[in-house]
């Protein structure tokens, strides 16, 4: 193991290149950054909330909120069946997760369990039907959601908003958010860089829901806002308080937009464009053609935005939201209707705030730690070795460094205060490689062995020890990236990066260093066996 192999050198000399190249980035301006060629690497190391500041947001997703929407939207979708049916309902009550339908006449009853049983299937061939529909007693039918679909609706809807949110936080520009699960219905979202944590709350706060609706032209507003509304109708009011009287069905929601992007009306005034996909297009198509002449009411969020006539029937699956948008508002709701609508709102449980100051004295601590270990180690090893071969264990760490700089910058890692902690770790880890191989050699040295066979012995008996360290190091760090959130992420990511490549900085840089020694001073004995 201690000959001189071309390969080790050839790939030690790459391992350096590696290493300068993607860490010199980290030294440079961004005007310095911007003035380089194309092909060389420009990203650097992000750092974490605690060493670049920002802001902390900790979310929970509101579950009965949402769970009520969709009781809602099951008795409309049974209301609507049975009308299409022609079958008159007499009441209608809800509970924890269906609807009970009365029929005005028992004798409709064969009709409208077969009208209604389609609602029932699930999401598709070979799906699991996640709603019921049964018959209760002479004149009931009850329609409601599965046991298992009433309890996945938490947990589904929680998954969803972390990728809302993620998506929402991009849009804003935040590089490496952490946005990770906690408990069963909270959301923990850290972003580094954020500035005003007013405007994430404010942008991760709105469901971003939109729905296109029938104004009830019908009914008086009048009377359903005194407290007798029609049974499908709602009450919802525009961003100055005008209430209008619309109709609870959905003729078409966000969930069929495919874009959305600023634009500008025929007055030339800031609009929002939106296209739909093809079910949304044939969908609304299909409405507008059938009610022309009458008001739709365009909602977003629980406001009407807008409530224009349908003059004719809109089937090119686009088309444009007015009102009286400024540029910053008609950019902020087309990434929110871009990044798709919260299935849930978001409740803000705590905010803080992580100050650019504070994040500086961090970092500048963090890097008086990291020193001063490293001056440590330094001096240990060139007490403990001497110049030689303590000399050619600080070229190792210098490379170990260098190469988790190197990685972090082109993975996109974020650095953290207790990634540091980690940095400093691996130093420590790679030093005790080169100790049990010194130490190895120190042994064989004394036991009357050659300064050939000390050396190689140093490796070869040495290795195994080596890789066990290493590898039981490697199966904690990776639990603790699996398992693990935030910081203690970061500090396991730097402690799995650095384990790799004090592999290669310790072994491989003491194997070319002393192969090569050996080749030049041609040694009569070892120096570190006195």
């Amino acid at each position: 193991m201690i000959h001189l192999s071309r390969w080790k050198v050839i790939l030690l000399a790459l391992s350096f290149v590696f290493g300068v190249l993607f860490t010199v980035p980290n030294l440079l301006t961004a005007e310095q950054k911007a003035a380089m060629p194309g092909w060389l690497p420009k990203s650097g190391v992000n750092l974490g909330l605690d060493l670049q500041g920002g802001s902390y947001l900790l979310l929970e997703v509101d579950v009965p909120a949402m769970r009520a929407k969709r009781l809602t939207n099951l008795g409309e979708d049974a209301r609507t069946v049975l009308e299409t049916a022609q079958i008159d309902i007499s009441n209608m009550t809800q509970d924890a997760s269906g609807v009970v339908v009365s029929l005005a006449n028992p004798a409709d009853m064969d009709r409208a369990l077969e009208a209604m049983r389609p609602l029932a299937t699930g999401g598709g061939a070979g799906t699991v039907a996640d709603r019921t529909v049964l018959r209760q007693g002479e004149d009931r039918i009850r329609y409601a959601f599965t046991r298992q679909a009433m309890d996945s609706m938490a947990a589904s809807a929680v998954n969803q908003s972390i990728e809302v949110v993620r998506r929402r936080i991009d849009s804003l520009g935040t590089r490496e958010p952490s946005i990770t699960r906690q408990g069963a219905e909270r959301i923990v979202v850290q972003a580094p860089g954020e500035s005003d944590p007013a405007q994430l709350e404010r942008v991760l706060g709105k469901t971003a829901q939109l729905t296109f609706q029938l104004v009830d032209v019908e009914n008086s507003v009048e009377e359903a806002i005194a407290g007798f509304p029609p049974p499908d109708a709602e009450v919802i009011p525009d961003e100055n308080g005008i209430p209008y009287l619309v109709k609870k069905r959905v003729l078409v929601s966000g969930e069929n937009l495919t874009r959305a992007q600023v634009t500008v009306d025929q007055n030339n005034q800031t609009a929002i464009g939106f296209n739909f996909d093809g079910a949304g297009a044939r969908r609304f198509g299909e409405a507008t053609a059938a009610n022309i002449g009458k008001p739709f009411a365009i909602i977003l969020d629980g406001k009407v935005i807008s409530a224009p006539n349908i003059k004719s029937a809109i089937t090119g699956g686009s088309g444009i939201i007015e009102g009286s948008f400024s540029i910053e508002e008609a950019t902020e709701m087309v990434n929110l209707l871009n990044g798709g609508a919260l299935p849930a709102p978001l409740k803000v449980q705590e905010r803080r705030v992580v100050t650019a100051e504070l994040g500086a004295d961090a970092v500048a601590a963090g890097a008086l730690s990291t020193a001063i270990g490293f001056i440590i180690i330094v001096l240990f090893m060139l007490g403990a070795y001497g110049f030689l071969f303590g000399g050619i264990s600080i070229i190792g760490l210098l490379l170990n460094g260098l190469l988790i700089i190197a990685s972090m910058s082109m993975t996109g890692a974020a650095l953290t205060l207790p990634g540091i902690a980690g940095l400093v770790l691996t130093f420590a880890v790679a030093v005790d490689a080169n100790v049990l191989i010194y130490e190895r050699m120190r042994d064989e040295a004394r036991a009357g062995r050659s300064v050939i066979a000390s050396l190689d012995a140093g490796f070869n008996k040495a290795m195994g020890t080596i890789v066990d360290a290493n590898l039981t190091t490697l199966v904690a760090a990776l639990i603790m990236f699996v398992f693990g959130a935030g910081p203690v992420r970061g500090f396991a990511w730097t402690l799995t990066i650095g384990v790799f490549t004090s592999m290669l900085s310790a072994v491989l840089v003491a194997q070319v260093a002393l192969a090569w020694w050996l080749k030049v001073a041609k040694p009569k004995k070892l120096p570190i066996a006195e």
